[in-house]
């Protein structure tokens, strides 16, 4: 089980007919408590969606009794009138299960640009709750109903061994750079925690999971992390404890939404270390990954290193060029200013890609989450809106 392991929640996914295929498409997610704590964490793209500007103003109390996500509409610059949708369906959320629409949150993915169908998200609302339920299989519909380029749903589960748990499910196939894809993700966890130390549980969480992942630099504006509490476990963790499980379970979600994103024959890991500074480890590792020449070269299984010297070169961080390294799966192929091994020796043929830079300037390290870039992902997106 996932977003329904952690004790205290139960889930749907249904077809409410916003798209037109008849795939699942509206997901609820409630807390039954005891607690109601809650925390988010959202793009920072400054063109934001309309369920973005509700939850973010809903979070500002830091309670929540449910989540309701749809896919098929991102109902992302749609004016005025998008943000009425949104609160529409927050209002129908909350009528139905009997709470406020200020502890209803609202999640929305899919094309830009475009008015939901209300009357279907509507009577979506209806049947979710008559299919909420506690069971695998409310769980994995949860995690369906939420994709859209996704060819699989993505859920993770992890429990602690003094008996409390963390849960959740995430979708994104493209557009996916949080920086923190279409990307939205629902944490649970049955703990017993306060507002402040979830919400810094959470960022510590996602700073170094999805806020690292970067397959196309293409910051959603629709992106929203959301962990709910309801510390029916009666077990109250350490702050410590808390961010290494929702750690565990966000770096797991990570990882699927990269495997399964747009085209990707690859899975690439850029790690920079030896940097002055995380932030300067952070941009130089994302202008790596987000480098179209690198992207495709990675793709033809080329390891071309010289690209990747070229990326890290522009990037605004403290460099050296005498004291930069640059290894591909294990070999070091440049060092010192100049050629090392001859990039033959290393072997790119498998799915996996470790690039590791090593600026020899400091001891900050960190690693972005990216993909390669191939003929399918720009079959896709070329298509995507017709």
């Amino acid at each position: 089980m996932t977003v329904t392991g952690p004790k205290g929640f139960r889930a749907a996914g249904v077809a409410a007919g916003i798209k037109g295929s008849g795939a699942l498409d509206l997901t609820l997610v409630v807390n039954d408590g005891p607690l109601d704590v809650a925390a988010g964490v959202f793009t920072r793209n400054v063109i934001k969606a309309a369920p973005v500007l509700w939850s973010q103003e809903v979070l500002k109390q830091q309670k929540l009794k449910a989540v309701v996500l749809n896919s098929g509409g991102a109902n992302a610059a749609t004016g005025p009138g998008g943000f009425q949708d949104t609160h529409a369906t927050a209002e129908k959320v909350a009528e139905v299960l009997g709470t406020g629409a200020i502890e209803v949150a609202v999640c929305s993915t899919g094309l830009i640009g475009e008015r939901l169908p209300m009357s279907a998200v509507l009577s979506g609302v209806d049947s979710a709750v008559k299919a909420l339920d506690a069971t695998p299989e409310a769980a994995l519909n949860a995690a369906t109903g939420v994709m859209t380029t996704d060819s699989k749903p993505k859920q993770a589960f992890a429990q602690h061994e003094s008996g409390w748990s963390v849960g959740g499910f995430a979708k994104g196939a493209g557009m996916l750079a949080p920086n923190l894809a279409t990307m939205l993700s629902v944490l649970t966890t049955d703990a017993v925690v306060g507002k402040e130390t979830l919400d810094r549980a959470l960022r510590a969480a996602t700073h170094i999971t999805f806020d690292r992942l970067d397959v196309d630099g293409g910051t959603s504006t629709n992106d929203t992390v959301l962990v709910l509490a309801s510390g029916a476990s009666g077990v109250e963790p350490s702050e410590a404890e808390l961010t290494e499980l929702l750690t565990q379970v966000s770096h797991d979600l990570v990882l699927q939404l990269r495997a399964d994103s747009e085209g990707a024959t690859k899975d690439v890991d850029v790690t920079v270390k030896g940097a002055a500074s995380e932030a300067d480890a952070i941009v130089v590792a994302r202008t790596i990954a987000e480098d179209n020449l690198v992207k495709t070269a990675l793709f033809g299984s080329d390891p071309n290193w010289g690209r990747i010297a070229m990326a890290l070169g522009r990037a605004p961080a403290q460099i050296n060029p005498e004291t930069v390294s640059i290894a591909i799966n294990g070999v070091t192929l440049f060092a010192g200013g100049t050629t090392a091994e001859d990039r033959s020796a290393a072997d790119l043929s498998g799915r996996a890609i470790d690039v590791v830079v090593d600026l020899g300037v400091g001891s900050a390290e960190a690693t972005i989450y990216t993909t390669d870039l191939s003929h399918a992902y720009v079959e896709e997106n070329s298509a995507y809106s017709s």
